[in-house]
């Protein structure tokens, strides 16, 4: 890593990366597909009302099976292979007490339907979101073992597998998402059970690499998965980051399905519409960001290698050339909603003329600013993987936190009465790309010091805290 070819090196590391976090965000664009196809826009609306927590699912699984997987991989270097293996037994105990948890609270229908009105689900959508909620609940498990315990195949050396794990999760997925909802006419209950039987997949694949490969270097022993106290806290501290950033995105989902339906009810396309339109662009924006993020998780292990071994030039050549690859694919995203929008919002299966003109052009316009955003992420996870995390996570959690919420709720107030001909929905939309203008200014900002930082590092003025 500090002398091979810089660009073979990244796109070495960056395919399967990308295809992972793609594969990851694959299972809600699949249900919102089926779901738009088979029922229109209450399906479409049932499945943002339950986006919220599907957020919520994945920083439980990034929670925990982040911070267990950095813990094992800090034993593993340590030589502690036991250690690492009790890691991984705790991470799988916590993840089924995780679990129980969730169903217990899906199972109390006052609990229920409290997370319902929090995310805003109007009366026509309400049952459909509760079945597919429930659904998911019971068998959240699932996902935490697929998902989250993942992340440990990869510290045992097998990326490829890691992988195959959650591809072969996402085809089974639409398979049965084919099956039970278009053939079947299962609807929501069907799409919920499609999901669970493709996380049941990944699960099973995982598990059987961990017990049953007879050359893999971490094993699942049942004696290892007793709770050590000490160990549950290490792994929660160190996957609390990662959960931070998740966290954001849920409340900034709760928020925007209440602005959708406050503004929406008050719209030619109504409430209903208005969390169909928007809740299709939400899922293709998170689709186009992804390859984004799997190019800073794929330049991780390169920026940190050479700038623990203070080679500071591949440092900067690292990033720069993370930044060009993401920036590229993020123009091929762009170029592609530019040019085949019609097609892509008729993959949901929005038949209403007004409907689709109008997420057509709210996709357009929150996705303004995605030729830029590569540099926001790339930037963003410099700091993580050169020990930097407090600056990484306040850079990642500015977007959201810091600028997108609070304009999702002063921009609809104030933009209709500076310029008449926008609503306060139209407004609501165009807050993403002014955020995303703001994100990108700030990491600019960290990454000029640092730039600067940087030279002083290479010329022995300061000691790099690596």
């Amino acid at each position: 890593m500090g002398t091979a070819s810089l660009p073979r090196l990244i796109t070495e590391f960056a395919i399967p990366a990308i295809l992972g976090m793609l594969v990851n965000a694959a299972y809600n664009l699949i249900d919102s597909i089926f779901l738009g196809q088979a029922m229109g826009e209450i399906g479409l609306s049932a499945a943002t009302v339950a986006a919220p927590l599907m957020v919520v699912f994945m920083a439980l699984a990034m929670l925990v099976g982040n911070g267990g997987n950095a813990l094992a991989a800090l034993r593993l270097g340590e030589g502690r292979k036991n250690d690492a293996e009790i890691s991984l037994g705790n991470t799988v105990t916590l993840g089924i007490v995780i679990w129980i948890v969730i169903a217990a609270v899906a199972a109390y229908p006052p609990l229920l339907d409290a997370f319902l009105t929090f995310s805003s689900a109007t009366d026509e959508v309400r049952p459909y979101a509760a079945t597919f909620i429930q659904i998911l609940s019971f068998g959240f498990v699932l996902q935490m073992i697929g998902m989250g315990v993942n992340n440990f195949i990869r510290t045992a050396g097998a990326p490829n597998r890691a992988l195959l794990t959650m591809v072969i999760g996402a085809v089974v997925c639409t398979i049965f998402n084919y099956i039970l909802v278009l053939k079947l006419g299962w609807g929501v209950a069907g799409s919920a059970y499609a999901t669970l039987i493709g996380q049941a997949a990944s699960c099973i694949s995982v598990l059987w690499f961990f017990i049953f490969t007879k050359d893999a270097p971490l094993k699942l022993h049942l004696h290892c998965m007793r709770p050590h106290a000490k160990i549950i806290r290490s792994i929660l501290s160190l996957g609390l980051a990662s959960f931070a950033v998740q966290a954001g995105a849920a409340v900034v989902n709760f928020a925007v399905n209440f602005l959708l339906v406050k503004y929406g009810s008050a719209s030619a396309i109504g409430a209903e519409g208005a969390l169909a339109s928007i809740g299709v662009v939400q899922r293709i924006a998170m689709f186009t960001v992804m390859p984004l993020v799997g190019v800073s998780i794929a330049i991780q292990p390169l920026l940190g290698f050479n700038y623990g071994a203070k080679i500071i030039a591949r440092v900067r050549k690292t990033l720069w050339l993370g930044v060009a690859f993401a920036t590229s694919l993020a123009v091929i995203m762009w170029a592609l909603v530019h040019l085949f929008p019609n097609q892509i919002v008729g993959l949901f299966g929005i038949t209403n003329a007004s409907l689709a003109d109008f997420t057509i052009f709210a996709l357009k316009v929150q996705l303004l600013m995605l030729p830029l955003v590569g540099f926001q992420i790339v930037g963003s996870n410099y700091f993580q993987a050169t020990g930097q995390p407090m600056k990484s996570m306040i850079l990642s959690l500015t977007r959201q936190v810091l600028f997108l919420l609070p304009l999702m709720f002063w921009l609809p107030e104030v933009l209709p009465g500076w310029f008449p001909q926008f609503t306060g929905l139209d407004a609501l939309y165009i807050a993403t790309p002014v955020a995303d203008f703001l994100a990108i200014f700030t990491v600019g900002i960290f990454i000029a010091i640092e730039m600067r930082r940087l030279k002083d590092v290479e010329s022995g003025k300061i000691i790099s805290k690596y």
